[in-house]
């Protein structure tokens, strides 16, 4: 059923147009990948689409179609807590759960006004009538899933990412009709990743979904829209039937225009030798030529191209002893060792905050050990790539920028090319050269920064989540330019498709200090160490769950919301120790002391919040089956 429908969209800044004249129709059925070079329009086309932005001509008809958008960067309100915040939305269930942790928490600061108490009682018979405790408790779990576990952690004190989790995780609770999501694995983990993967996948309604990362989409979509240069291409079918219909236009673009040349060099071969004594011919040959001449043909896809050289590596490259890292009493990297290879691949992975980015800054030079010695070669030149761009300025524009790195570069086939000619290699063509740094989208900034990098020549390569802004075109050209690179790469990336395609080895950190070494893709480590997200606990639970049964028992019951207490509690204690040890400051014995509850305290919670999620599943589990 056909659910939306855009005619003839167009959006301009200024007098260069994004887009224009898009059509198109989504259905309730649609999971929509809407893919194209950064600055190409994607996240512009999504919030026109959504309702957050005007277009400059044409007609967007949503009806009465419920449309939920997360946005790249979601604004999150600083003075809630977690659990509010997911409530921030559309919906009575939603409103009326908000309003009632608002009230919660007016009441912790004055718990002994009458008023409030009466409003509270009142707000908890409207969720009763309205059944929003079920959206509650899907609210935690899907926090949990995507790796928040502190639901009263003050939104002030949370980082951008932490905070697009949390936006993520109200984007799947709220009931619509079209879910938009743009970029929504950023900052997620592996484990997050794969559960957002199956989610999706069983999610029903339509889906437009906004994401670099090829192994999402090509999971999930059943259509991809692509927007490039103005270009609109609407493919039925999922991301493998998208790239062979890209393949057979490309065929049959270079076989116009090889013809087309082959016919227009005869006519200069001809215009050249003359045509004495035929001057009636003559005209009508000048006359095709002229017209050969003037015929244009639609550009291929804007392509990033990379054939720059590295500089000689020599045979010590880099070595780790015995390397220790800690924060505060968190030991990130423990006893580790290791001497890099010049031809080493290696990824590294881990869950978030699990000393990933710690460890490729010590490789790097960037970050002390603890404990331990590091040794480089003389001849290494690191070209790093970190998550910010923090070498930008914003003040340059791109030309300079690049000019301010290197003149020109000599490629690796002996060519000399100007600074001018590699940013048009990276896309930056023409005026969009001298574009203020400032004035450029994010995914450009990036591209920009990626090429600066590589025009210093580096002969060891380590990347820091390089597929989070990246746009597939340019994932795709730095994947083979990655193996033909003479040196050594690393790179920390919760990508797949980007692990599997570049890395033949992996450091697996466990946030506990250990780094355990595996030979082989991230795909192969992910068959070893775990299960596909909820098959193998769904099956156990499934054979033992009689057919009539459909809802938890009444001594589940009670664990499930005994669980829930005590987790809290035991989040609180967790924070009343995090406190005892800011106040600690110099007393290593109460800091030690303090150290070893917070331990215990963490392994009763994880324990906890296993089994709770367990009784989740199964609630959630027996009440689709009732409902069937």
């Amino acid at each position: 059923m056909q659910i939306l429908n855009l005619e003839n969209i167009s959006k301009s800044y200024g007098i260069q147009p994004l887009f224009q004249d898009v059509s198109l129709s989504i259905t309730s059925q649609d999971k929509i990948a809407l893919i194209g070079n950064n600055g190409s329009g994607k996240s512009t086309l999504a919030t026109i689409i959504a309702g957050a932005e005007e277009a400059s001509n044409g007609i967007v008809n949503t009806g009465d179609v419920r449309i939920h958008y997360l946005p790249q960067n979601p604004e999150i309100d600083p003075d809630s807590t977690v659990l509010r915040e997911v409530f921030r939305g559309n919906g009575p269930g939603l409103q009326a759960l908000y309003a009632h942790h608002g009230l919660s928490l007016q009441l912790e600061a004055d718990p002994g006004n009458t008023r409030l108490n009466q409003e509270l009682a009142q707000s908890n018979l409207q969720l009763d009538s309205l059944g929003a405790w079920e959206l509650e408790s899907s609210a935690k779990s899907t926090l949990t899933r995507l790796g928040v576990t502190d639901f009263q952690q003050s939104t002030a004190s949370l980082s951008g990412g932490e905070g697009k989790r949390i936006a993520l995780a109200r984007a799947l609770i709220t009931d619509c009709d079209l879910l938009i999501l743009d970029e929504p694995t950023n900052h997620l983990g592996t484990q997050a990743i794969l559960w957002l993967e199956d989610y999706l996948q069983k999610r029903t309604g339509a889906l437009l979904l906004i994401t670099h990362d090829r192994w999402l989409l090509s999971r999930i979509a059943n259509r991809i829209l692509e927007v490039d240069r103005g270009e609109f291409l609407d493919c039925q079918g999922g991301y493998q039937k998208y790239l062979e219909l890209k393949e057979e236009r490309a065929q049959r673009e270079q076989a116009v225009a090889r013809k087309h040349r082959a016919a227009l060099k005869r006519e200069l071969t001809w215009m050249l030798q003359g045509a004495q004594g035929r001057s009636t011919k003559e005209k009508a040959r000048k006359k095709m030529f002229r017209e050969l001449n003037r015929q244009t043909f639609t550009p291929q896809q804007g392509r990033v191209e990379l054939d720059i050289p590295a500089q000689r590596l020599g045979k010590k490259i880099i070595e780790l002893e015995e390397v220790s890292k800690s924060f505060g009493h968190r030991s990130l990297i423990s006893n580790f060792s290791y001497t890099l290879l010049p031809r080493d691949r290696i990824g590294i992975v881990g869950p978030n905050g699990s000393g990933k980015s710690t460890l490729l800054d010590i490789f790097a030079g960037l970050s002390q050990p603890d404990k331990g010695t590091v040794e480089r070669g003389e001849t290494v030149k690191i070209g790093y790539y970190r998550q910010k761009s923090q070498e930008l300025e914003e003040d340059l524009r791109v030309i300079q920028y690049i000019q301010g790195i290197r003149l020109s570069v000599e490629t690796a086939s002996g060519e000399t090319i100007s600074a001018a000619k590699m940013l048009e290699r990276f896309l930056f063509e023409g005026p969009d050269q001298w574009t203020y740094i400032r004035d450029l989208s994010g995914g450009e900034r990036r591209r920009l920064y990626l090429l600066g990098i590589l025009m210093e020549e580096p002969n060891i390569l380590f990347l820091d989540e390089p597929t989070n802004d990246l746009d597939i075109e340019t994932l795709t050209v730095l994947e083979d330019y990655l193996a033909d690179f003479p040196g050594a790469v690393m790179a920390v990336s919760h990508d797949r498709w980007f692990l599997d395609k570049t890395m033949d080895h992996l450091f697996c950190l466990d946030g506990q200090g250990n780094v355990t070494p595996f030979t082989g893709s991230f795909s192969e480590y992910l068959a070893e160490t775990q299960s596909p997200p909820g098959e193998a606990k769904l099956e156990k639970k499934d054979s033992r769950i009689p057919r009539e049964k459909t809802k938890l028992s009444y001594k589940e019951q009670r664990e499930y919301k005994g669980l829930e207490e005590g987790i809290d509690a035991l989040q609180q204690e967790l924070d009343r120790l995090q406190q005892e040890q800011a106040q600690a400051g110099a007393d290593y014995v109460r800091l030690n002391q303090l150290h070893e509850q917070a331990l215990e305290l963490e392994e009763e919670l994880e324990v906890k919040m296993e089994r709770w999620l367990e009784l989740q599943e199964l609630k959630e589990l027996l009440e689709s089956q009732g409902d069937s």
